[in-house]
């Protein structure tokens, strides 16, 4: 009679990504929810910039912000490992967060600008490592409730930054509130190097293997085609989806999406 798979249990590396995950989302999530107010705001030091300025401003970095996950996985993936793009995305944002509590717009742009490529190196590493711990047999039943126990808490640090964000900004002024997400950003990345060891096992690097695409023919091929689509959508007359950078962002997504269908097709073909 067959016996049943051993169940181990969860290893000590879920709450290392778990508070790391949770310190870069309290930092995210309090920068982003304040950025709009902080760009129009024309009373307490804002930018004083208008409605549709805002909103085109930070639609573009959000689109940036999902669009740069795709390459920051690629580069991880083949030559950075994850646990190494984790630190280098972490203190780009970091450096970026408490960038934006510095005055002038050059500041500002700057450090949304690395937000950007830092959000790209962190963001699908952190994630990649989680399930790699689980890839053992005796852990895999376990992953689907892993996954759940680290989404908690990404959802714990978007719900209290919003009140220290609140509280320092109306306390302190915006640039205490951008610099509290930097800190604690920071905060996560020392809770991770302290707690390596449990997580440093699944920092496994995916080497080239055959009929994988080459990162320049990626860059050719996708990410260049992507930018180019991204600026046609912003430059084109009016507004086909209401805002510059909803159009930019919707363009940018066609050169990606026609490589996942041929990625999908060249599957099946195979299969």
């Amino acid at each position: 009679m067959n016996q049943p798979a051993k169940i181990g249990k969860h290893p000590k590396g879920l709450m290392v990504l778990f508070f790391t995950e949770m310190w870069e989302r309290f930092g995210y999530y309090l920068m982003v929810g304040i950025l709009f107010l902080y760009l129009t705001d024309t009373t307490t030091g804002g930018k004083e910039m208008s409605r549709g300025m805002g909103v085109d401003v930070v639609g573009t970095f959000i689109a940036l912000v999902y669009l740069t996950p795709f390459i920051g996985g690629l580069i991880a993936d083949r030559y950075l490992g994850y646990l190494k793009s984790i630190f280098i995305g972490g203190s780009l944002m970091a450096a970026g967060y408490l960038g934006l509590s510095l005055p002038g717009d050059t500041a500002m742009y700057v450090s949304l600008g690395l937000i950007i490529v830092g959000n790209g190196f962190f963001k699908p590493n952190i994630s990649t490592l989680l399930g790699n711990m689980y890839n053992k047999e005796e852990l895999k039943p376990l992953k689907d409730n892993a996954y759940n126990i680290f989404y908690m808490g990404i959802n714990i640090g978007a719900l209290v930054c919003n009140f220290v964000a609140a509280y320092l900004r109306n306390n302190y002024g915006w640039g205490y509130a951008f610099a509290a997400a930097g800190v604690g950003l920071i905060i996560g990345l020392i809770w991770l190097a302290i707690k390596i060891k449990h997580v440093k096992e699944a920092d496994i690097k995916r080497p080239m293997q055959e009929g994988d695409m080459p990162i320049s023919k990626i860059f050719g091929s996708v990410f260049l085609p992507m930018i180019v689509f991204g600026i046609v959508g912003w430059i084109i007359p009016g507004n086909l989806f209401n805002s510059d950078s909803n159009d930019a962002f919707i363009f940018a997504c066609i050169p990606v999406i026609f490589f996942y269908v041929n990625l999908w097709r060249k599957g099946n073909a195979e299969d």
